[in-house]
């Protein structure tokens, strides 16, 4: 086996979001002999909680779940806000001194695989530097940082006003007192709705077609309860646990019964907003619950904001933009001052890093996901990739825990590379089980998975626990050397 001084790292870690953070630790308590860093391509820690800055930025996923396993949430609200989470992530970085392995601006733009040599090399273009490790964490979220989707909307030159996307919301955007247009019906746009209609004159959520809602307490009683009587990582376990199997019997009754679930979220839904109101038309998707992610809103403020009249819901097509607000199909206009285009985000692979292997480019649209974290003909590679229907962070802390499992397996085995190999034939799979428009803008671009295991996503916390923490290697699909 080579020497570790031979490369300048033993494990590279792409990112210093939630994910990466939560790596870093992983690595440094289980893995304390492997030299580390984390390339970090913006000039601050946080990830996604440090870059969007929109009105009301938070979670939709409570922080019991959200949360590292390794680290108790001590704060009072479990829906937290984008500030609060940017605070717990930091604390968790300077807590193990992670934050000192962080190099900034460092933005990965190629990785070449040798065989040979057995290690990566990573090129980062704008400091014009290159590394080398023998395995390669990407810890780099799913979408681009860039820019989020923005449709091609007809005369949005004409418009007046201010248009938007929230991932480049900025603070100079002033609405006080001024007519906002929210363009969308997902997670952003049911955030954005109340926070904005606290200073605005009025909000409008415009939607082409409804979202399932949900309101949930900010405030978890039983979790506050339990952290009064109990040591905070106990009090923490057991409230991780009670909303881990809530969330789950949720989404199986959703996809088992999905016409219960339906009545269920409407009821809940109409029992919030004034009598007469049309929730078939503003609330009653077409879909079935889970077919799309579920939105999640904290003590039923963007219900409050309607019903209070701050804010309405327009279900409609766009025609084009105009130059004072928005011309509907239907021959209606809506007037605007600022338009938020909550339109979604743009998937990206890995980061948008070029691959490379012995010479050899690899697009990823000819990958399969192995246990999906590892994929088909990528070399000591792994990836943090959460749950699409479940909080992001449960499924990263399994995969942190395989990834050390892995490279002590290969430490204590002198082994010094792994790399799935999928079967000749396999049915294929999509990536993702989602028909959200921002996934199947990007499907056909991401790896495949399998219809069986180990090439199969099973999206379930509990079986995903033996498959990462007690599964042996001695696995046909891994080709050790």
């Amino acid at each position: 086996m080579a020497t570790t001084d031979k490369f300048d790292y033993d494990v590279l870690i792409i990112g210093a979001g939630l994910s990466g953070i939560g790596a870093a630790h992983h690595l440094q308590t289980n893995c304390p002999h492997h030299k580390f860093a984390i390339l970090e391509a913006r000039d601050s820690i946080g990830g996604t909680w440090d870059l969007f800055k929109y009105p009301g930025i938070r979670s939709d996923s409570d922080m019991y779940t959200l949360g590292y396993s390794f680290k108790p949430w001590k704060e009072e609200k479990a829906i937290a806000d984008g500030a609060s989470i940017l605070r717990y992530i930091k604390e968790t970085a300077d807590e193990g001194g992670i934050d000192k392995l962080i190099k900034y601006n460092h933005k990965v733009t190629h990785a070449s695989w040798s065989s040979d040599n057995r290690c990566w090399t990573i090129n980062c273009g704008e400091v014009n530097s290159s590394y080398t490790c023998k395995f390669l964490f990407m810890c780099s979220g799913y979408y681009c940082y860039d820019q989020g989707h923005m449709p091609d909307f007809e005369g949005a030159d004409s418009f007046g006003g201010v248009l938007v996307h929230p991932q480049k919301w900025t603070s100079d955007i002033d609405y006080t007192n001024k007519k906002v247009v929210v363009i969308g019906s997902g997670a952003t746009a049911v955030t954005l709705v109340p926070e904005m209609a606290k200073k605005a004159s009025e909000v409008t959520m415009l939607q082409r077609s409804p979202s399932y809602v949900l309101s949930a307490p900010q405030e978890d009683k039983i979790a506050n309860g339990l952290r009064k009587i109990l040591p905070s990582k106990v009090s923490y376990s057991l409230t991780r646990w009670k909303n881990i199997l809530l969330s789950i019997t949720m989404y199986k009754v959703s996809r088992r019964w999905p016409e219960f679930m339906k009545g269920l979220i409407k009821k809940g839904v109409k029992s919030q907003l004034p009598e007469g109101y049309d929730v078939k038309k503003h609330f009653t998707p077409k879909y079935n619950p889970w077919d799309e992610r579920l939105c999640l809103v904290p003590d039923n403020d963007l219900f409050e904001s309607i019903s209070s009249g701050k804010s309405k819901v327009v279900t409609d097509h766009i025609e084009r933009f105009t130059s004072d607000g928005i011309l509907l199909k239907s021959g209606d206009e809506i007037k605007a001052d600022v338009v938020v285009s909550a339109t979604g985000l743009k998937l990206e692979f890995l980061g948008g890093i070029g691959l490379e292997v012995d010479g050899k480019v690899l697009q990823p649209a000819d990958l399969y996901c192995y246990r999906g974290m590892m994929f088909s003909e990528l070399p000591n590679l792994a990836s943090a990739f959460g749950y699409t229907n479940a909080s992001w962070t449960l499924k990263c802390d399994l995969t942190c825990e395989y990834v050390c499992r892995l490279l002590n397996h290969m430490k204590k085995k002198n082994l010094d590379m792994v790399v799935p190999k999928a079967p000749n034939k396999m049915e294929e799979e999509p990536l993702l089980d989602f028909t959200s428009g921002y996934v199947q803008r990007s499907i056909a671009e991401l790896p495949k998975q399998g219809s069986k295991k180990p090439w199969k996503l099973y999206q379930n916390y509990i079986l995903d626990i033996f498959n990462f923490r007690y599964s042996s290697f001695e696995d046909d699909a891994l080709n050790f050397s």
